[in-house]
């Protein structure tokens, strides 16, 4: 590491090798160097005066790239598709009059992307996989446990920390099939030449309309995809990006979902992230447990959120068949957003994969806020036993008012039922009340709404991916 310059945090601290890899100057070029040679192979198989020796030169320096001319060169000529040109020809003078035939800086340019892109999204699909198994399998253990719900963070009926953690698990399951449905769609741009009217490669076959619609399809194919978009400038159209982009801020907007509810958790003492033995809280207050990997992900994922808004500016603002100004951001933001979002996905994983609960102090709390949840299932109960349904509603309305203000302004234990129980209206005694105050009654269908969730939606993925379901994730800090 040198310590004199700037290390991205993303690289040094956040993402995982298998993304950093992804956008590596070796991913990069070692890819362009594949789409010359399919370039040339297709152009030999449809007729042009070119060899399979000139090819398979080619194929022998695929991954040797010889950096140092290339940067050289750039220096020299300001221009870094032909500077790699430039040095893959002294590395492969047979096939240097050959390479990149026909072809405009996008054609390796935008179709590198496009490849990386999609490795890219391959790889953040197994992320999503990864954590969704491990919050499923949270969910099933704990579809049963009932907890406080919350709305406006004011305590509300009862759900289970299962079916909550179900909610998380089903904002990821929307975002693992808009992922699946990119990867699965995404195109090459394929050989359209300068301005996409693909004018240098109809003069390379002598007009022949079908050889050029022939070359587009071969290239395609040996890069791995099934088509390329029908129409493009010289570049391929930055909605695409923005697509992506916006893809990996759906699930950014569900990582901070699930991280901040597991914030406020934190807070409740009802539910933990994994917390090292030998994990400091704070450099002051010893004591402290902070949810430092659930606010670490947080963090990156608003990143990524807020680059999804270039993808939008980039495609809104490209003029006619090309502009530059893309370039520059694009180097930027399409790598950190992947990087963000795979760092995210891999706190997540870690987190999930060692929370912990505490069923006591929810019991507490839900023992707290009972009386409360119980009064209509008692209102109900009073009225069999022969009460007037208005005067009883009226009455647990004044009851529960002073209740909440003994409990608010006097810190005093919550004396509802105390109360009911010695107001003859009710007919009700304290066992009697006791019976009405079992947790499980109150839950609804919470826990058959878990595994239905996951047995339906879940488990055919899931047996897809077995091989890659268990693997440990380490996190760099």
């Amino acid at each position: 590491m040198n310590h004199e310059q700037y290390d991205h945090p993303l690289i040094t601290r956040y993402a995982g090798k298998e993304m950093i890899h992804l956008f590596s100057n070796d991913t990069k070029f070692t890819t362009w160097r594949r789409l010359w040679i399919a370039l040339a192979e297709a152009q030999m198989e449809l007729g042009l005066p070119i060899v399979s020796e000139q090819v398979e030169e080619m194929k022998a320096h695929v991954s040797d790239i010889n950096y140092e001319d290339a940067e050289k060169k750039e220096k020299e000529i300001r221009h870094d598709v032909m500077a790699h040109v430039y040095a893959f020809g002294l590395q492969c003078p047979r096939a240097k009059p050959i390479i990149h035939l026909g072809a405009t800086s996008a054609y390796v340019g935008d179709n590198g992307d496009l490849i990386v892109l999609r490795q890219a999204l391959r790889l953040i699909r197994v992320r999503l996989v990864q954590l969704m198994y491990r919050l499923a399998t949270f969910a099933s253990e704990y579809k049963n446990e009932p907890t406080l719900g919350y709305t406006h963070f004011q305590a509300a009926q009862l759900t289970t920390v299962g079916k909550r953690t179900a909610l998380w698990l089903q904002d990821f399951y929307l975002d693992f099939l808009e992922i699946d449905r990119l990867e699965k769609t995404i195109p090459m741009r394929g050989a359209k030449g300068t301005t996409g009217t693909q004018a240098s490669f109809l003069e390379l076959f002598e007009g022949e309309h079908e050889k050029v619609k022939q070359l587009d399809e071969l290239v395609c194919g040996k890069m791995g995809f099934n088509n390329s978009i029908p129409l493009t400038g010289q570049t391929y159209t930055r909605k695409i990006d923005f697509s992506i982009l916006a893809a990996l801020s759906g699930i950014g907007q569900s990582v901070s979902k699930m991280t901040n509810d597991l914030r406020l958790l934190a807070h409740l003492k009802e539910v933990e992230e994994p917390f090292e033995k030998q994990q400091v809280g704070s450099s002051a207050m010893a004591y402290k447990r902070n949810p430092m990997r659930s606010e670490r992900a947080a963090s990156i994922a608003r990143y990524v959120m807020c680059l999804s808004d270039n993808g939008a500016f980039t495609a809104g603002s490209q003029w006619f068949e090309r502009t530059l100004d893309d370039s520059a951001n694009r180097r930027m933001v399409l790598p950190e957003a992947f990087l963000g979002i795979d760092a995210c996905l891999r706190i997540c994983a870690n987190i999930s994969g060692g929370l912990v609960v505490h069923p006591n102090v929810i019991r507490r709390h839900i023992r707290e806020e009972m009386p409360f949840m119980a009064t209509e299932n008692i209102l109900m109960e009073a009225v069999k036993k022969g009460g007037d349904r208005q005067d009883l509603h009226e009455k647990i309305r004044i009851l529960s008012r002073k209740a909440a203000g003994k409990v608010k302004d006097e810190g005093k234990e919550n004396e509802l039922l105390d109360d009911i129980a010695k107001d003859p209206a009710f007919g009700l005694d304290a066992q009697a009340l006791e019976t009405l105050l079992d947790p499980e009654k109150y839950i609804g269908r919470a826990a058959e709404q878990t595994v239905e969730f996951i047995d339906f939606y879940l488990k055919d993925i899931f047996n897809d991916y077995q091989e890659v379901l268990n693997e440990t994730v380490e996190l760099n800090v």
